[in-house]
């Protein structure tokens, strides 16, 4: 008799409606009815206008600004919890305030942890999300995690791009074991961009460790904020003799003045993913869709088949 597998519902937060809907026509049916019901306040109150009693339900939310996404999605797991869902999985994109993975200085949070710690509580029976910020994090889970690397997504398009002499560069030295398992897919250089900060978002001196003259140099990072590292980094890049410079970051988190950096910078683009939506438009910025990698991982979870199997890169 062949296995009988539990129904599957998709519902979007309301912060990654867009990416929830390419999800859903990826994996071939309709989200789910859900409605956020809101007070003059600002409370709100999401609620499911099906039943999801016996399925499997996957809420689809980005947790990135404002914390209404947050929790959102901290409310939608402990309404289909409520609503007898037969398994829950949060789906994630960005995971927000994941650069508060550890007590870098005395007497501050560890938001990471919280944020894991709440999700579990309100009733998550696993989580899945893509690229980190610190790989570790998973481990602040008391549930499966499933991290999904967005390299198989970036991969095919730099190697679409042809460049005749590409060199990884990581922006700082942070990200070097980023850059280097990412350079292993082109048997390319890594070099990294040594930066010293003198507050969050402010850097005060940069440095490069390894030789980018007549390079072509593809910049990794998971996360664009401010942009101004990136910018700095291209900057230099291009002083010291590279051919062209270009960016990967999986989030594009794009805050304050970003856009307008990366319109005015070196960088011939800045690749990123749509785990979060952009505000604006940008010549620059090229998005690449997430929405295949992530269906085909929620096909797996309900059918009980491998996630690590969508990790090969063509």
């Amino acid at each position: 008799m062949p296995q009988q597998f539990n129904p599957v519902k998709l519902f979007p937060g309301s912060g990654s409606v867009d990416l929830a809907a390419k999800i859903a026509k990826a994996y071939g049916r309709e989200l789910g009815d859900v409605v956020i019901s809101r007070f003059s306040d600002g409370e709100f109150q999401p609620s499911f206008n099906e039943s999801v009693r016996g399925c499997d339900v996957f809420l689809i939310q980005s947790t990135n600004q404002p914390y209404d996404n947050l929790m959102e999605l901290l409310l939608l797991t402990d309404a289909a919890k409520r609503a007898s869902a037969h398994y829950i999985t949060v789906v994630v994109p960005y995971f927000g305030m994941a650069r508060q993975d550890r007590k870098d200085k005395p007497r501050v949070a560890i938001g990471a942890k919280l944020i894991a710690n709440l999700i579990t509580a309100a009733g998550a029976n696993r989580i899945m999300t893509m690229d980190l910020h610190a790989a570790q994090i998973q481990g602040f889970f008391d549930i499966p995690v499933d991290h999904l690397d967005a390299s198989v997504i970036f991969v095919p398009y730099i190697k679409s791009l042809k460049l005749p002499n590409l060199t990884i560069a990581s922006p700082d030295m942070g990200g070097s074991y980023r850059a280097r398992t990412f350079a292993k897919f082109f048997n390319a250089e890594v070099v990294i961009c040594d930066k010293r900060r003198k507050r969050a978002n402010e850097i005060e001196s940069m440095s490069i460790i390894g030789d980018v003259k007549d390079r072509d140099i593809v910049l990794i990072d998971d996360i664009c904020d401010t942009a101004g590292t990136l910018a700095k980094a291209a900057d230099l890049i291009m002083q010291n003799g590279a051919s062209s410079v270009r960016a990967v970051c999986t989030h594009p988190v794009l805050s304050g003045k970003a856009y307008d950096t990366v319109e005015n910078s070196v960088l011939t683009e800045l690749i990123v993913t749509d785990t979060i939506p952009l505000k604006q438009d940008s010549s620059k910025i090229r998005v690449l869709s997430t929405a295949e990698l992530f269906s085909k991982a929620i096909a797996n979870v309900n059918q009980h088949g491998s996630i690590s199997d969508l990790f090969r890169v063509e």
